[in-house]
């Protein structure tokens, strides 16, 4: 999925504690490791991990889209789909299962095995979360959020982006309303329908070969692009397992430019099918942890792989980079007129900054603190769109919900995590590469 925020994210994040590994230290720590313990509680949670798995399969049946891909044997989702529990059956089970994991996760004494427990735990806790919510249970935007996807979110009031939008004024004066003006120039960027798919192709090219000389990918992998129309979001990658994608581009509105290359970066490299074929790779196959062979939507791995995505669309392009891509390569296929200046790029760097108000926004929407009609206005006025972007923005929000902070705030984690202590690029695409292959959490992106 792909829609572009960001938001500012104060600090410490309430709800989000550091996972810290535990290692042995001196040679009494050392000795004191019990083999067989280890041995056994890897069994365990590998029992876990196939109880898990069923669940989650069972709890799809109940919701279209809970399930956001699967990639393990065909029979055990036909088994599931067969005879699915109920919602407060599934609620007990998930709870029991929680219990059984925090046993588990005592019980073990190797590190990436204790990540991988945390992980089941928190995708538990969400699934325990989403059962309730099925059955009628709301919580407030912020608690839904933690919940769902391991971080309480502490968002900007709205005054707080009047400034970015008095520069906006600046780069796009005239009359009438912001939003129309600042529309009305874009449009002019805006890829002819007949030129999008060689745009796009050579765009995800580029992802790809950027992501690529960084980060190794399994032979054979691929994807295959489609455009559709219907939809509340503007892409989506659909992973097939065996490292391919389904990557769609919805064309409900017009496509602009500055899309190509984040939705390239984003649903394809070194974003969403990069991520699920080195969990696919490292883990399902490596290590045979089927748990990671399905992917449920609303659950702390979204986060990451959301947050990821964003990101990895400056990382692969920092700097200039991006634009000159663009204007060099990206401009002549889409056959659309080069800017003699930089007030384009200018123009978008700053709606980007202002774009952490659609976070507030859903929050007071979801919270009931306004009505839609109100939501669609102020999206109008703080993302700059038509009526119809709004439109298509709130409906996202209708659909998803508290989903809505996995872009901004997860960038903004992944983004703190990969440039701490500013290292340098091959350093910085290493640790990406630790994000997307191993069983991440949010709250492992704020330890030290």
């Amino acid at each position: 999925m792909h829609k572009l925020f960001t938001v500012s994210l104060i600090a410490a994040l309430a709800g989000c504690s550091t996972s810290q590994t535990e290692r042995p230290t001196g040679k009494a720590s050392v000795a004191t490791v019990d083999v067989r313990r280890t041995a056994a509680s890897s069994k365990a949670l590998d029992d876990i991990a196939a109880t898990y798995l069923r669940l989650t399969l069972e709890i799809g049946t109940h919701e279209p889209g809970y399930i956001d891909a699967y990639y393990g044997p065909p029979e055990l989702q036909k088994a599931a789909e067969a005879a699915p529990r109920d919602k407060p059956a599934l609620l007990a089970a998930t709870r029991e299962l929680m219990a059984q994991i925090d046993l588990a996760a005592r019980r073990t004494s190797d590190p990436l095995e204790r990540r991988r427990a945390n992980f089941l735990r928190a995708q538990l806790r969400a699934a325990e979360t989403r059962l309730q919510m099925m059955q009628g249970t709301r919580f407030a935007f912020a608690d839904e959020a933690e919940r769902l996807f391991g971080v309480r979110p502490r968002l900007k009031p709205l005054a707080s982006y009047d400034p970015e939008l008095a520069r906006i004024e600046a780069l796009v004066p005239g009359d009438g309303p912001l939003a129309d003006r600042v529309e009305a120039y874009l449009d002019a960027f805006t890829i002819p329908k007949d030129r999008l798919q060689k745009t796009f192709d050579a765009a995800i090219a580029r992802c790809r070969g950027r992501s690529m000389a960084h980060i190794a990918m399994p032979d054979g992998e691929s994807f295959r692009l489609e455009f559709v129309t219907g939809k509340s979001w503007s892409g989506y990658n659909y992973y097939q397992g065996g490292y391919h994608s389904l990557i769609q581009v919805n064309t409900d509105l017009p496509i602009r430019l500055s899309r190509a290359l984040d939705l390239g970066c984003h649903e394809g490299y070194p974003g969403h099918h990069l991520l699920n074929m080195k969990l696919e790779e490292n883990l399902v196959k490596a290590r045979g942890w089927r748990e990671f062979s399905v992917y449920p939507l609303y659950s702390p791995q979204s986060l990451i792989a959301e947050g990821s995505a964003n990101y990895g669309i400056d990382l692969a392009f920092p700097e200039s980079s991006k634009a000159d891509t663009e204007r060099d390569v990206l401009m002549p296929i889409a056959e659309i007129a080069v800017p003699s200046d930089d007030r384009y790029w200018q123009l978008l760097a700053a709606i980007k900054r202002a774009s952490g108000a659609r976070l507030t926004i859903a929050q007071q929407y979801l919270d009931g603190a306004i009505d839609r009609p109100t939501a669609v206005a102020l999206t109008q006025k703080y993302l700059l769109v038509s009526p119809k972007r709004a439109e298509q923005s709130i409906s996202f929000t209708d659909q998803y919900r508290s989903y809505v902070i996995n872009y901004g705030l997860g960038e903004t984690m992944v983004r703190a995590y990969v440039e701490r202590g500013k290292p340098g690029r091959d350093e910085m695409w290493r640790r990406m590469a630790t994000i997307v292959s191993e069983p991440t959490l949010p709250s492992d992106l704020l330890a030290r």
